[in-house]
C-alpha cells in the first residue's frame, strides 16, 4: 500500500524506523510486522513502541528494540507485574518472543530492560514532582534511539531514555524536555546491571 511504499523510499537513508503508537482501525494488525521486516532488508533496526496485537505480531519480526510500558506488557504476557522479579522476568520472555532488545517502562521507576547479549539493566530516575507525564514515553523513545543512533551503549541509552521521560513530566502540558533539561536529570539517573 501507499505507506509502506512511502516507507521503503526512505529507508535507504534511515539508521532506525520507529514505530509508534497504535496501528490505525481498518489497518491489520501485521501492518508494524511487515514495515519491521522490510526495514531489515535495508539493514534498518526497528523500534516498536504499540500495544495488543500489533506488538503480538511485530516481535515475531525480531525487531531490535521494544519499549512496552508496564500495562502493555502486562496485556501482551497475560501477567500482572507487581514486583523487580516480575520486571526482569518480563523483560526476558518478551525477548523470548522475538525482540533482540526490551526496554519495560514503568514511568517514574524508570526503565528494566534487557540489551541483544542478555544484560538485564536497571535505569532509575531522581525522585522529581511530575507536572504532566503524558508524552513522557514518546521523549523517551526519542531519546533512546538518537542515542543508540550515534553509537552509545545500550545502558547509556537506557539512561538517556529514562532521563528525557523524567524531564519531560516535569513540564507542564504536553511538552517535550530539549537536550539542556535532559542533561540536567541524566546526571542524576542511575544504570545498574541485575541479572
Amino acid at each position: 500500500n501507499k505507506l509502506s511504499s512511502a516507507v521503503e523510499k526512505l529507508l535507504p537513508e534511515a539508521s532506525w524506523l520507529m514505530l509508534c503508537g497504535s496501528v490505525p482501525p481498518g489497518v491489520e494488525a501485521h501492518f508494524y510486522t511487515k514495515l519491521i521486516r522490510l526495514a531489515a532488508k535495508h539493514n534498518v533496526k526497528s523500534f516498536l513502541d504499540t500495544d495488543g496485537d500489533a506488538l503480538l505480531h511485530g516481535l515475531e519480526a525480531h525487531p531490535a528494540l521494544v519499549k512496552p510500558n508496564q500495562s502493555e506488557a502486562e496485556r501482551l504476557l497475560n501477567v500482572p507485574l507487581i514486583t523487580r522479579s516480575q520486571f526482569i522476568n518480563a523483560v526476558k520472555s518478551i525477548k523470548g518472543m522475538g525482540a533482540k532488545a526490551v526496554a519495560l517502562s514503568l514511568g517514574s521507576r524508570g526503565i528494566v530492560a534487557i540489551s541483544e547479549e542478555g544484560d538485564v539493566l536497571e535505569a532509575v530516575p531522581p525522585y522529581i514532582e511530575a507536572v504532566c507525564p503524558i508524552g513522557a514515553g514518546d521523549a523517551a523513545a526519542a531519546a533512546i534511539v538518537w542515542s543508540l543512533a550515534r553509537g552509545d551503549a545500550f545502558s547509556d541509552a537506557m539512561r538517556w531514555g529514562v532521563a528525557a521521560g523524567t524531564a519531560s513530566s516535569k513540564l507542564p502540558g504536553i511538552n517535550l524536555a530539549n537536550l539542556e533539561q535532559t542533561e540536567e536529570v541524566y546526571a542524576h539517573t542511575t544504570v545498574s546491571k541485575i541479572a
